[in-house]
């Protein structure tokens, strides 16, 4: 696994290599040894799928709040997205600035978004899988959300937004005067 960190601070993309011969293909979707320089002291606890048929649609940008605030490792095992993070940490150099990668399993990219920062995707080609591996137990109390199409963000995703669930599409925009998430 190679580990490239990003301008906002506790963000990374992970490259994993591939290993094909004739039966196919083999690759390590998560090693906790590899991982320890952004993992920390942290433990996976929990880990979810999701499944994407639409090509458009939008999931996120959606964070839990603090004390539980989560890390997450995402990455696409089947089908393409365009995978977004925003820093939504009010004491960070890159607060409101965000960053995407498209992920594949033909790319194998793994994203890590730290605690305090927003994500979501959008889905790129039909019946996109995502698997998730989270350092903190879901707490529906704690669940934020962010619009997708927030102006302060200013988030340029590749495609018009075909399909949103009910609580993303209603989500309100921040106030201008936003201050952020503390830690």
């Amino acid at each position: 696994m190679k580990i490239t960190r990003l301008e906002i601070p506790g963000a990374a993309v992970v490259n994993t290599a591939t290993f094909l011969d004739q039966r196919g293909s083999f690759a390590r979707l998560y090693c906790e040894h590899e991982l320890r320089e952004v993992l920390g002291p942290r433990k996976v606890v929990q880990i979810n799928t999701s499944l994407t048929k639409t090509v458009g649609a939008v999931r996120g940008l959606h964070f839990q709040h603090p004390p539980k605030a989560e890390m997450k490792f995402v990455r696409c095992i089947r089908g393409l997205v365009w995978d977004v993070l925003v820093d939504l940490r009010s004491d960070s150099p890159t607060f409101k600035r965000w960053h995407a990668e498209e992920l594949s399993p033909e790319n194998s990219k793994l994203m890590v978004i730290p605690e305090g920062c927003a994500h979501g995707f959008q889905v790129l080609y039909p019946n996109s899988e995502m698997l998730y591996l989270h350092t903190e137990f879901y707490i529906p109390d704690l669940c934020g959300r962010i619009r997708f199409d927030d102006p302060q963000f200013g988030i340029k995703w590749p495609l018009p937004a075909t399909e949103l669930s009910e609580a993303d599409k209603n989500e309100p925009r921040l106030s201008s005067d936003y201050k952020g998430l503390s830690l």
